[in-house]
Formats: structure tokens, sequence, C-alpha cells
């Protein structure tokens, strides 16, 4: 399973705009991908709006992308960018 550990960039946090971004971004990869809160681990979708935002996780908190999916390396690659640097869009490449 590819993992990829960071931390939120938006100084909102996962909250409104950005979560919608970050879902938006993790829809867009094509493949399923799990976000959860370091601290307790407990992964949830990452194309789930409402899951995205039940994570409640802060600016500067510490999350953890996960997928098993074929291509998940570079997929999450874009979606750490995305979180650690707050951007309000998916880059196109790493």
């Amino acid at each position: 399973m590819a993992e990829r550990r960071v931390n939120v960039g938006w100084a909102e946090g996962l909250h409104a705009r950005p979560a919608s971004i970050f879902v938006r971004a993790a829809t867009a990869a094509g493949i399923p991908v799990t976000i959860a809160k370091a601290a307790d681990g407990k992964p949830v979708n990452a194309a789930s709006m409402l899951a995205v935002l039940s994570l409640g996780a802060q600016g500067g908190e510490e999350i953890v992308l996960a997928s098993d999916a074929e291509g998940a390396d570079a997929a999450l690659d874009r979606l750490a960018k995305l979180v650690a640097e707050g951007l309000e869009e998916l880059p196109e490449t790493v």
C-alpha cells in the first residue's frame, strides 16, 4: 500500500473550501484514496466531502493519504503536494 504523510498547508485546515478542493482532486485521481489524521489513524474515503469534513483536520496537523491501487504513487504525490502547499487546485505534475 502506498502512503504519504503530510502536514495540512491550509491555515484553516481541511474545512469548507479547502476540503472541497481536496475532495475534487481526490475524485479526479481516478483511484480509491483514503485520508486519516496521523494521530488517530482512522481512514475515511478521500472522495467524500462529509467524510473529509468529519476528520476536522486543522492547519499544520499531520494527515496520512493512502491507496493500494495501480498508479497510487503518482496520485498520492500530487494530492500530498496539494495539501502540503495549500494550493487552490491540483498540480498537473509533481
